[in-house]
């Protein structure tokens, strides 16, 4: 069978017919979804009848899938297979989260505008994830093309940005969305790294920026000026033309790059409806600056 797709955009974000994820997969159809990824960096694959096993079969296809947690998990205990992060508002017993549940303090995050693991020394290549239970209002996710972003910048501000390296760290970022309740042990687990500010994409060859809410400073710069940069680059990226906003529908497999895509889950009533999500994230095989020829600042 030869995969069809059905472009968003010419370069950004497409869906997937003509696969079907829970079936062993002929090489050639996924040699070509591996090349739509490259292209589009979001990809849908609609009506997916996906058990845990087959989720992470078609994760492994890209590379390692994470099985390390933020949080404690002997403060949370794991709701399902740990191979996979828990993108629900349920606690451990499949119940509906309280308001001044911790867990729901720290998710809250997720409505930043970010990219999965950049705030670990080895970041992430990709997501993958999987609607199981969708809401009926609201709990959209929100992409933006970091590559389109960067190809839109003056030179000038290319030049000024080419070689920068910026620090990222969950804790910055949950700080900003009003999450200051880390344990000890998970501050040591998830300290600040070095990140480069622009990538190059080896499949492609193209140049994207790298950035997202975790990021706490810039290398070299002095904090306010950093601030404003940042600030002003996810200001650029996220401008409408440069997002696409998928609407979920059960059974739906969304899979983006990490690398060039920044996302964020938008409200829903959380405390009413049951949101049950389930990520699986690929790790690249290197720290950023590393690809880049870039000095890791110590």
């Amino acid at each position: 069978m030869t995969i069809t797709l059905s472009p968003i955009t010419s370069a950004f974000a497409a869906e997937v017919g003509d696969v079907d994820l829970a079936q062993p997969i002929a090489a050639d159809d996924l040699a070509a979804i591996k090349q739509a990824f490259w292209k589009y960096a979001v990809l849908i694959f609609p009506d997916q009848q996906l058990d845990a096993d087959r989720h992470y079969d078609f994760a492994r296809q890209f590379g390692p899938v994470e099985v390390d947690r933020v949080l404690d998990t002997s403060l949370h205990p794991h709701r399902i297979d740990p191979k996979f992060a828990d993108i629900s508002n349920l606690d451990a017993q499949g119940r509906i989260w309280g308001e001044s549940s911790r867990q729901r303090m720290y998710k809250a995050g997720n409505k930043l505008w970010h990219t999965d693991s950049s705030f670990k020394y080895t970041p992430g290549l990709c997501s993958l994830l999987y609607a199981r239970t969708v809401v009926p209002i609201g709990g959209h996710t929100e992409f933006a093309d970091q590559r389109a972003a960067y190809d839109a910048l003056p030179d000038d501000a290319k030049r000024k940005l080419e070689g920068l390296v910026a620090e990222h760290c969950i804790a910055h970022s949950r700080r900003r969305s009003g999450f200051h309740e880390f344990t000890d042990d998970e501050a040591k687990r998830l300290p600040p790294v070095p990140q480069a500010l622009v990538r190059t994409l080896p499949e492609s060859g193209r140049k994207t920026l790298y950035v997202a809410s975790h990021i706490g400073r810039i290398f070299g710069m002095p904090q306010a000026e950093a601030t404003v940069l940042i600030d002003q680059l996810i200001a650029h990226v996220t401008q409408r033309q440069f997002v696409y906003t998928h609407r979920w529908r059960p059974n739906d497999l969304v899979m983006w790059d990490n690398r060039c895509t920044l996302h964020r889950g938008t409200d829903f009533d959380d405390l009413r409806w049951v949101r049950d999500m389930r990520r699986a994230t690929v790790s690249d095989h290197a720290n950023s600056c590393i690809q880049e020829g870039l000095a890791v600042p110590v």
